[in-house]
């Protein structure tokens, strides 16, 4: 029995661009593939019958059949009674025709290893265990202690804020799913970025929001006309951004393209949702950019912040700053969701906020190692790609020059090099001729997993690439 089903307008809608090689059935099935592969279908979920998707995509019904077959031999889809086809969960190591014993690089998560001391910090926590134990355990404001630190800390970077201004949460996207569960009703409209990190896409439009996408472009930025046509048009009641070192392309918005942004959303009333969880990240060196609400004014203006790229994805520690009066609005609604951030890693960050410079030290060393390596490989044995130079951030946004970005992906699977295409990061679809490479391995690893890519970029450019089972994504970060 399915859990859900596809129409063929929705599955229409998600496979975007989808016929870029012959035969045409294969096509399809590759681009279905990548859709269970990334969790953009999920598993359990009814396709579209056989009829209604060739009148849909405007093909025979044999290239719809022949496309099913090809997903049912790979495993993507079986056959129920009654229910069509339907999708099937697919296991972590399935690794198609990568060999039983080759090792998976995996490039979908852009998040470093932890810091090299953060054990020795878990450590001392836990020798003061019986001291954390002595709380209640039940908290939905956070340790007084740990939004002190956070809160001193935005006052160093420039934004005078108080304890009372900002909530702890179990990381950031707990944040972006709070604000959303409290702000966003269905039929909202609600403004991100494209490309924009696809797990706050998600969260809004679970809610029932109407995404408008406004593009960010590596070398230009923000596309401020048509920030200020769609904000004016459409009206949003939430504007989503990430204005330093924006995941995936890396780039930063101007010092004036940040007070217009913030001018506009005023404008129409609408609240400034801003990602900082990459805002620290710089490449050649450490970076605490002055934050958004204090370039643009703090009115209307709601920040997140994480430890998840700088210290650890594992530690589940991240927090809200915005005015004390929608901190309560939080405070009131969380309880719907969670009861509270765990006291252990709350005293874990707490211990770690004063050691914040020599932690991104650190980091910048590790990224920009990283981004060498896979620059100077995919420079050299790939110069028709458009590989940018960025100069913080977690990844590359990569321009392919075809609209491919799926294809390759699926055959740098076969290598074992797991990846996420351009489409996964869209707004209303695209992206196709990019691909996020993320360089936050360690630089070894980035140079092997450049090499990987360049054969499959060859097994595609040379349509050697066929049909098979592969790993599917759990997340992208």
């Amino acid at each position: 029995m399915a859990d859900s089903r596809l129409s063929a307008r929705a599955l229409d809608a998600l496979l975007g661009p989808w016929r870029t090689r012959e035969p045409a059935y294969e096509a399809l099935a590759d681009a279905i593939r990548l859709l269970c592969l990334d969790n953009r279908i999920a598993p359990q979920t009814a396709l579209p019958a056989e009829r209604e998707l060739a009148a849909r995509l405007g093909v025979s019904r044999t290239t719809v059949a022949a496309a099913y077959r090809s997903l049912r031999a790979s495993r993507h889809i079986e056959s129920v009674r009654g229910s069509g086809s339907i999708t099937r969960p697919l296991g972590r190591r399935d690794l198609g025709r990568v060999a039983a014993d080759a090792e998976s690089t995996d490039l979908q998560q852009a998040s470093p290893a932890a810091w090299p001391g953060l054990a020795a910090v878990y450590a001392e926590v836990a020798g003061d265990a019986p001291s954390v134990m002595a709380r209640p355990g039940y908290d939905v404001t956070g340790r007084r202690g740990l939004r002190e630190q956070i809160a001193r800390r935005y006052t160093e970077r420039g934004l005078p804020t108080e304890p009372s201004q900002v909530m702890v949460t179990n990381g950031a996207q707990s944040a972006i799913s709070l604000l959303a569960l409290l702000l966003v009703s269905r039929g909202d409209r609600v403004l991100l970025e494209t490309p924009t990190y696809p797990h706050a896409a998600e969260v809004f439009a679970r809610q029932g929001a109407r995404l408008v996408g406004v593009p960010v472009i590596v070398g230009a930025g923000w596309d401020l006309e048509r920030a200020e046509h769609a904000i004016l048009r459409s009206r949003p009641g939430v504007v989503y951004l990430m204005p330093d070192f924006h995941n995936p392309t890396g780039e930063s918005m101007a010092p004036e393209a940040r007070v217009r942004v913030a001018e506009l959303a005023r404008s129409v009333g609408a609240l400034v949702i801003v990602d900082e969880t990459t805002a620290e990240l710089g490449v050649e060196h450490v970076s605490s950019p002055v934050p958004f609400a204090a370039a643009a004014g703090a009115d209307g203006v709601v920040t997140l912040g994480s430890l998840g790229k700088t210290v650890w994805g594992g530690l589940r520690i991240g927090w809200i700053r915005a005015d004390v009066d929608l901190v309560r609005r939080l405070t009131a609604a969380r309880p719907t969701t969670d009861l509270g951030t765990p006291e252990f890693e709350q005293a874990v960050a707490e211990r770690l906020m004063p050691v914040m410079p020599e932690v991104l030290r650190q980091r910048a060393e590790l990224l920009r190692a990283g981004r060498d390596a896979i620059v100077d490989v995919l420079r050299r044995d790939l110069p028709e790609w458009d590989v940018p130079h960025v100069s913080g951030g977690v990844s590359l946004w990569v321009g392919l020059g075809a609209p491919r970005s799926s294809a390759l992906t699926l055959a740098a699977r076969r290598r074992g090099l797991l990846l996420s295409a351009g489409p996964r990061f869209s707004v209303g679809g695209g992206h196709e001729r990019h691909l996020r490479v993320p360089f936050t391995a360690p630089a070894p690893v980035l140079s092997q997993a450049a090499q990987l890519l360049v054969q499959a970029w060859h097994d595609v450019a040379d349509l050697r690439f066929d049909a098979g089972e592969t790993a599917p994504l759990d997340a992208v970060v």
